[in-house]
């Protein structure tokens, strides 16, 4: 574990992204339960951003969570998004309502929120690094980050650009570790490269690592560890040097007493859990999904240079997990560069003429066009 940031006192954060809900409206009073049994467990991160339940999430925190501890106590992280600035001149304004609506006079983590290639060069083209670096130096910021879903290469490209990002916030679960539309594990390895801390989102994929196909359950429950799903999930991702914090968007209390009960003292994952949850995954490499390995040979003779191994997968995980970050991979990933979209197959069959697994490779890519275009 990298030392730094000693204000935070466990690596285990409160992602305010999910939070108790009421006829539409955030359940405060369930909220403010939520937030004194994390507080009086010794953890103090929590995680907003301006958009986050269509902006009830920084005003909860307010009632909850700011109006209710003093500042020292907690730690705050919020972000900047895209679609709440069009020009630099909006930056200054817009965190100024962040902090006014989160009941604060500074954070102590704020992020350049979603990073891609393309939202890398909207923020810098406006000059948003830039406003957030002066920020910190005025003392309205105490640490700098991004939080990001692109390639490992953008990544390397990013912390190159901005040695001066201290934090980077990224989807990472035992699923996506080896999954090629979202590069986990390469994408942790750049920020290795980089000396950058890593904060973790997504640590059970939105959910689908707690209710598991019959096959993959069943290999959970031969550990006979009397453990909950979900903590297999938040103990790998928080099992590995680099990875500062864990964030858990938590909309119960039942799950907050669940996720304190294995991360209080937290412990990693043993040789045994970790083969259980490496079976989990070939599970659900096997359910649903088209068996593509990934060799590549159909690419290399295309025509049209489609991605077919990179679009596959993500119609598997679209299928598997309703996973939104599937369609934003293939339209600003996948079909850019030079990179045809499935529909543009010529139909010339080069792919399947190569194709190890004997696919029937131009139907599946007609079922790619018919989900993502």
């Amino acid at each position: 574990m990298i030392n730094v940031f000693p204000e935070i006192k466990k690596n285990f954060g409160f992602g305010c992204m999910r939070l108790p809900m009421k006829d539409g409206e955030v359940d405060i009073k369930q909220f403010k339960a939520m937030v004194d049994v994390f507080m009086d467990n010794g953890f103090n991160y929590f995680d907003t951003a301006h958009g986050y339940i269509s902006g009830k999430s920084e005003t909860a925190l307010k009632a909850a969570l700011t109006s209710r501890y003093p500042r020292e106590s907690y730690i705050l992280t919020d972000k900047l998004t895209m679609s709440y600035f069009k020009k630099k001149e909006d930056i200054r304004p817009l965190f100024q309502q962040q902090l006014d609506a989160c009941g604060v006079d500074y954070f102590d983590f704020y992020f350049m929120h979603a990073q891609s290639e393309d939202i890398f060069k909207y923020f810098d083209d406006r000059g948003a690094y830039k406003v957030a670096l002066e920020l910190k130096k005025e003392g309205k910021i105490k640490h700098f980050g991004i939080s990001f879903h692109d390639k490992a290469s953008v990544l390397d490209d990013i912390l190159t650009a901005y040695p001066q990002i201290e934090f980077v916030q990224i989807q990472f679960n035992y699923l996506d570790y080896e999954d090629p539309s979202v590069e986990s594990r390469k994408v942790y390895e750049v920020c290795v490269k980089h000396h950058k801390p890593v904060s973790v989102m997504e640590p059970i994929k939105g959910g689908s690592l707690v209710k598991l196909p019959e096959e993959a359950q069943k290999i959970i429950d031969n550990l006979h560890r009397n453990a909950s799903n979900a903590s297999y999930a938040l103990r790998f991702a928080a099992g590995f040097e680099n990875v500062r914090m864990v964030l858990s968007g938590m909309s119960n209390m039942e799950q907050m007493l669940d996720n304190i009960s294995f991360m209080k003292d937290f412990k990693s994952l043993d040789d045994e859990e970790l083969d259980a949850v490496y079976k989990v995954t070939d599970v659900f490499k096997k359910t649903h999904m088209i068996p593509c390995t990934a060799c590549r040979y159909c690419v290399d003779g295309c025509p049209k240079h489609i991605l077919i191994p990179d679009m596959f997968a993500c119609l598997n995980n679209k299928k598997i997990f309703n996973d939104w970050n599937q369609d934003y991979y293939y339209n600003n990933v996948l079909t850019t560069k030079g990179h045809s979209k499935a529909s543009e197959c010529l139909k010339c069959g080069k792919c399947e003429r190569v194709c190890p697994q004997h696919l029937s490779i131009r139907e599946l890519l007609q079922q790619v066009s018919n989900e993502f275009e």
